[in-house]
């Protein structure tokens, strides 16, 4: 593979994909080969572009988490968003389509937002709160594009946030809930919430989070797979975590789903970054590369390309650091 420069690359990224396709509702998933030491410097510039084209950035290590089971990926993606943060940006939406003033509400303030948008539009916490339910109603609790008990979940959240003393907060079981704090359903049920977040129904929570987070006033979400210890042959004396064979293919399957299932996810950019290993021939049994699961190869592999020029755009290339492209 011939190699491009960390720095045109992000460029091309950041103009065709994160400006307009990915901020209009696109999605996309490229896969990134570079060295342990750059792998860092990836993860520090896509946050920054995420800061700068209000995206949310949310990073997965495979060192950490399972990366073979879709719902540790949800929990680690649950791990790092503000649901509560979410929930009122939505409130401050639905507030301004029902014809309220919301200048100066700030959804990142500790205070009650009901309060603070029924403050300056000359209303009461209960009035305001009133006027959002039929929005809130069709929106959220009827929206087909989310899971059913994750649109419930987002509507409980909302509900919630009438309130700004911590100890009255009621929706502390279902962020556990969303985190895999406590996975119980037994916990969540008063809330009308019945199905469990596994390997079966995550897939449909992370479709769910990407098209929320976009709904409610970012411009999409950023994940970024660090799976390099995916493609660790040999286990690990420092106790980190260790996938097998069978357990490397279960991954390239989840990818390939994601790639394959790229229309059902909003606003979305997964990007992949794996070490060399990744795109090592398949010599033996204790390989880890791409190449044990052909279905994932032929699907990011460029099948005509040049023997001098990179396309920026493929969906899989090599980066090395500034000037070596």
């Amino acid at each position: 593979m011939n190699t491009i420069s960390l720095s045109r690359w992000l460029q091309t990224i950041d103009q065709e994909y994160l400006c307009d396709f990915i901020r209009e509702g696109g999605a996309s998933v490229k896969f990134a080969v570079t060295s342990d030491e750059l792998r860092p410097a990836l993860a520090d510039a896509m946050k920054e572009h995420c800061r700068e084209r209000n995206y949310v950035f949310i990073a997965f290590d495979a060192a950490q988490r399972r990366a073979h089971m879709p719902q540790d990926i949800f929990f680690a993606m649950a791990e790092q968003i503000d649901w509560r943060l979410l929930a009122r940006r939505q409130l401050l939406r639905l507030a301004h389509e029902a014809g309220l003033d919301v200048d100066g509400v700030d959804p990142a303030s500790s205070t009650n937002i009901y309060d603070a948008i029924g403050q300056i539009n000359g209303l009461a916490r209960n009035s305001v709160y009133r006027d959002l339910r039929p929005h809130m109603e069709s929106q959220t609790v009827r929206n087909p594009r989310m899971a059913k008990d994750f649109r419930i979940a987002m509507t409980q959240l909302c509900i919630n946030e009438n309130t700004s003393d911590p100890q009255f907060y009621n929706g502390t079981p279902l962020l556990e809930w969303l985190t895999g704090n406590n996975t119980r359903i037994s916990n969540v049920r008063h809330f009308s919430i019945y199905t469990p977040i596994n390997r079966n129904t995550a897939r449909y929570f992370i479709e769910s989070a990407f098209y929320w987070i976009h709904h409610v006033g970012y411009a999409g979400t950023v994940l970024q797979f660090d799976i390099s210890r995916v493609t660790v042959a040999r286990r690990n004396k420092d106790g980190s975590r260790y996938y097998t064979r069978a357990m490397a293919m279960e991954h390239y399957e989840l990818l390939r789903e994601f790639i394959d299932g790229a229309d059902r996810l909003t606003s979305a950019f997964l990007l992949v970054a794996a070490s060399p290993a990744f795109v090592e021939a398949a010599t033996d049994r204790g390989s880890r590369g791409y190449g044990i699961y052909q279905a994932l190869q032929t699907r990011i592999m460029d099948d005509v390309r040049d023997r001098n020029l990179v396309n920026p755009e493929a969906a899989l290339v090599r980066l090395t650091s500034e000037g070596m492209d």
